[in-house]
């Protein structure tokens, strides 16, 4: 049987969006695992230690390869004014912290966020000190000062809009941003 050349470009453009979209890792594009329960941002699976797999951050340029091992998990949250790292995600950072000690050319930004409450000012360096937190996390844990950067972007990239708790503890968060 024969196909004419239009079917053949036809059924190669079908089979490359099958493949692209087979190479998604189900989360957001910053890494989180989708959908919200009961406690709102540590409700969505990330406190029980689920940080096995690798992750495939769609759309930012990088290749699969270049992804293979890191952690699924990429976004941790803190409480209302904090930048202490809560317990149920030590897990999350000790397995990033793992996995940039054994990739030493492995580089990740530390993008500290806050909820829209406060002073932009004020929220500039609360997202910095939840950053900067995590970064001491992380050089206790062996990573090299060299790999790790820190941003800010306080209030200014919310993950979810809203004026209600739910939505300001999704935004009071730590991404990962290899």
């Amino acid at each position: 049987m024969q196909f004419s050349s239009y079917a053949k470009g036809l059924v190669l453009a079908v089979s490359l969006a099958f493949v692209a979209g087979c190479s998604s890792s189900g989360g957001t594009q910053d890494g989180t695992m989708g959908g919200t329960s009961g406690s709102g941002a540590a409700g969505q699976g990330v406190g029980s230690g689920q940080v096995s797999g690798t992750g495939m951050n769609g759309g930012n340029g990088t290749t699969q390869a270049s992804q293979q091992g890191i952690p699924s998990v990429r976004t941790i949250y803190f409480d209302f004014d904090r930048d202490t790292i809560r317990s149920e995600f030590e897990s999350v950072l000790n397995a990033h912290a793992q996995y940039l000690r054994a990739n030493p050319n492995a580089r990740v930004v530390l993008e500290g966020h806050t909820d829209e409450r406060g002073t932009r000012e004020y929220n500039m360096g609360l997202g910095e000190r939840r950053a900067n937190s995590v970064q001491r996390f992380m050089n206790v844990q062996g990573v090299s000062p060299s790999q790790l950067e820190v941003v800010s972007y306080g209030e200014e990239r919310p993950a979810v809009r809203g004026n209600n708790e739910d939505s300001y503890a999704q935004n009071r968060r730590v991404v990962f941003s290899y």
